[in-house]
């Protein structure tokens, strides 16, 4: 029994000396929009595309910032209004005409909900038609109504895509991170998401690896027409990430530009300075948050399910088991091993930790916060198989050919 204990502690400390040396660096925050030089001698045309359902009590604040981006080039704000019942329409225009701008403001009515899209997705299909019809832009910024976005941070997107020639630009904005639980579980939404998809993988064009962070993608328009629009993810519930696979994966036939490369390059990181105001008071919105899409990310597999939560179980909860069981029977070199287990663990998540200025001590916290991801995971799967899946803002979806 020892023996077995043994080693499955001495298999923990090996898959995190693994992740630490050899997976991309995932735990590194150092991927940020660091743009020194925006200086542009074409300055591109931008539509910004916003899908709001009931979001009047943040617009005063996040349309504002957008309203406000000191971009010297041409941008023009789309909101889809995708049928709100709090006034988000006449809050949204109340905005734009407090700061004189309800001409750079087009407000659109959202149609009925066809079958095969995802609401979401269809608010920002009426937005992206409406202004690629009228103006034709450059590029496309497809934003949620919750995020305050940076003064400077459209002219930092709009530098980055064109100095470095990106088909995509996201930015996991820095999101609200000031209760309890937003403390104790959002930093680790962000480490668990980075791990997922390292972002060194995403930003190496040789590489496979995709993900975007749906908050704040920047699109060359000539990218998503490549790729055939959003019709190609239109029930993704994983939008984001379903979009940045779909620009890396697909290759331009056209011959290769100053402004085009026939091979896609796509960039992903964080931001500090553009946040997201929404709030999440109590474990029960974080929670559905996760459970919404958990399932999803593992192709509604019960096989998937198994292995993911096996390996949680392996990855995050036996370190500190190990040191409890070793030190509590005397066997302590199981304990030195799930000790040092845990060390490594919490020195992965250390720096996000310090980047969302949270307590130090919660990089121990690890453990018992990946077993609540767990418990989120797995009532993901129940959710679907009791036809409760995938639930947003009063809507339910279902994967299609599934369930």
């Amino acid at each position: 029994m020892e023996k077995i204990e043994l080693a499955i502690v001495i298999v923990s400390l090996l898959i995190w000396i693994a992740l630490l040396t050899l997976w991309g660096q995932f735990w590194q925050t150092d991927q940020q929009l660091e743009v020194t030089e925006t200086h542009l001698e074409k300055l591109p045309s931008v539509c910004v595309v916003i899908p709001a359902r009931n979001e009047a009590d943040l617009l005063p604040k996040t349309l504002r910032s957008l309203l406000c981006q000191n971009y010297p080039g041409s941008f023009t704000i789309f909101l889809v209004d995708d049928h709100s019942t709090d006034g988000t329409a006449e809050v949204a225009q109340q905005t734009a005409q407090a700061l004189n701008k309800d001409q750079q403001l087009h407000l659109i009515t959202a149609q009925a909900l066809p079958p095969g899209w995802s609401g979401k997705l269809w608010a920002m299909e009426q937005g992206i038609n409406k202004a690629t019809t009228i103006l034709e832009p450059d590029y496309l910024l497809l934003t949620d109504a919750d995020i305050e976005h940076d003064p400077v941070n459209l002219h930092q997107l709009v530098a980055k895509a064109e100095q470095e020639n990106l088909d995509l630009v996201s930015l996991m904005v820095r999101l609200r991170c000031e209760n309890f639980w937003e403390k104790l579980l959002i930093p680790a939404f962000v480490f668990f998401f980075q791990k997922l998809y390292p972002f060194r993988w995403v930003n190496d064009p040789q590489k496979s690896t995709a993900a975007a962070a749906g908050g704040c993608i920047l699109i060359r328009t000539a990218a998503l027409k490549r790729i055939g629009g959003l019709q190609v993810i239109r029930q993704a519930l994983i939008d984001d990430c379903a979009l940045a696979h779909a620009i890396k994966s697909v290759k331009s036939s056209s011959p290769p530009s100053p402004h085009h490369s026939t091979s896609p390059k796509i960039w992903l990181g964080l931001s500090s300075s553009t946040h997201s105001l929404r709030p999440y008071p109590s474990l029960s919105p974080i929670w559905d948050m996760i459970a919404r899409t958990a399932f999803t990310q593992l192709n509604y597999s019960p096989l998937l399910l198994i292995g993911t939560l096996v390996g949680m179980i392996l990855v995050y909860i036996v370190p500190p088991l190990g040191l409890i069981v070793g030190t509590l029977t005397g066997n302590w070199l199981v304990a030195l091993t799930g000790l040092s287990a845990w060390l490594l663990m919490s020195l992965a998540y250390l720096p996000m930790v310090r980047f969302y200025q949270c307590p130090l001590w919660l990089a121990f916290c690890l453990p018992i916060i990946a077993f609540l991801y767990t418990l989120m995971t797995l009532d993901s799967a129940l959710r679907y198989w009791q036809g409760r899946g995938g639930g947003w803002k009063g809507r339910v979806y279902k994967a299609e050919g599934r369930g």
